[in-house]
């Protein structure tokens, strides 16, 4: 089992940011690629970022590229999501994902059928 609790949601206006959190335990973390997946109020829940085990491969959604950057440091059992520039449509619950995945790439990150390992959720709030 793999345990996860995320962090650092809140409150922000437009144009500003965020880094979000996600600890880790249970499991050799480094044995596992890591994703956020978001899920505002009436929508599906959505594919955010996703790294490797390693951190050499990174994917994310369209809609956040250029603007959020996933990150993981494998001693601490940590994966952050650095999410700058801020639009009102990026309010949701944040949710991290873990999947045993120790390969250096992996195009089927962005499905969450793929992950096991699901945290509480965090809440973001993009308004003025």
């Amino acid at each position: 089992q793999v345990q996860l609790v995320e962090s650092g949601g809140g409150l922000v206006q437009p144009g500003g940011s965020l880094r979000l959190s996600c600890a880790a335990s249970g499991r050799t973390f480094s044995n596992y690629a890591m994703g956020w997946f978001r899920q505002a109020p009436g929508k599906e829940r959505e594919f955010v970022a996703a790294i490797t085990w390693s951190g050499s491969s990174t994917y994310y959604a369209d809609s956040v590229k250029g603007r959020f950057t996933i990150s993981r440091d494998n001693a601490k059992n940590t994966v952050y999501l650095q999410m700058n520039s801020l639009k009102p449509e990026d309010t949701a619950v944040y949710y991290c994902a873990a999947t045993w995945w120790p390969y250096n790439s992996g195009s089927n990150l962005g499905s969450p059928s793929e992950y096991p390992y699901w945290g509480q959720g965090t809440q973001v709030t993009v308004s003025s």
